[in-house]
């Protein structure tokens, strides 16, 4: 099997939701067009990033009665679509979310584990941490979503990995840091090598859409990628300006690479849970 995937790498506008759910279908006609079967939109793509007090008044549900969403699930009908949102739960929690939409249904909705909140992050003020993580079918196989925070520790891509996920979806809204060591930023080269990494250790394919744009004072970077089961890059975005790029992926490169290189095979998830629970025993009895 094949699958034509799709990066929208865009500029966001903070709050304005109307104009950038236009954007989005502007570039999802334009994936179309393009024959992509999938189209992966980066971080809070649908709201801006630094939303502090806004959260509550940007917040939508995944359900097909939700304005936004009656309209996005349509477009989901020949092609699949994951976008970035704030999700309000019925308690009136609101989370850092995305939404896997497929034939105009809500396939999976992840919502942030980690959320940053130092140097200049501050989103453990806004908003709550999701606690659920788990890989999800969809016509072309098993995928996992993670958000930014999530893909800089090592556990949510490796339980993806053992719950079946073959293809990695990576969001971010990744803001310019460190030197420029032409011609990118330290923050792009350390995004870029994890997402490698990733690819390499669990011979998957790792696809990752960042936004770009000025938003209070920070300049997003973009550079979206993806990554084949051998940790080579199958294409890449450009830096810091808009761009929509389609990549061919051969999911048949899974049977040739893990054939080759059997690291699923051998991985020992039996010892992992005993060493676990002998740290997190240890750990409770330090802290009595």
């Amino acid at each position: 099997m094949k699958i034509n995937l799709a990066l929208a790498q865009i500029n966001t506008h903070l709050g304005a939701i109307e104009r950038n759910l236009e954007h989005h279908l502007e570039l999802i006609q334009q994936a179309r067009q393009m024959k992509a079967d999938l189209v992966l939109f980066p971080e809070l793509s649908l709201t801006g990033y630094v939303l502090q007090d806004l959260t509550p008044s940007v917040a939508h549900s995944p359900v097909p009665e939700d304005p936004l969403f009656k309209i996005l699930l349509r477009e989901s009908q020949d092609m699949d679509i994951v976008v970035g949102f704030v999700d309000e739960d019925s308690r009136h929690r609101f989370y850092i979310a995305a939404a896997y939409l497929s034939r105009g249904g809500v396939v999976h909705v992840h919502h942030k584990l980690y959320l940053p909140t130092y140097g200049l992050f501050d989103e453990g003020r806004f908003f709550a941490w999701g606690d659920q993580i788990s890989a999800f079918q969809t016509r072309f196989g098993k995928m996992g979503i993670l958000i930014c925070e999530d893909f800089w520790h090592a556990s949510p891509p490796y339980l993806l990995w053992l719950d079946g996920a073959d293809l990695f979806l990576f969001m971010s809204a990744s803001p310019g840091r460190g030197l420029n060591t032409a011609p990118q930023l330290e923050s792009a080269r350390w995004v870029e090598q994890l997402n490698q990494a990733y690819a390499n250790l669990f011979t998957s394919f790792v696809a990752h859409t960042n936004r770009v744009g000025f938003e209070d004072g920070l300049n997003f970077w973009g550079g979206s990628t993806i990554f084949d089961p051998d940790g080579n890059l199958i294409t890449k975005a450009t830096y810091y300006r808009e761009d929509l790029v389609l990549a061919e992926l051969d999911l048949n490169q899974l049977h040739r690479t893990r054939a080759r290189l059997p690291l699923l095979r051998d991985e020992r998830t039996a010892l992992m849970q005993r060493e676990l629970n002998r740290i997190l025993q240890h750990s409770s009895q330090m802290n009595r």
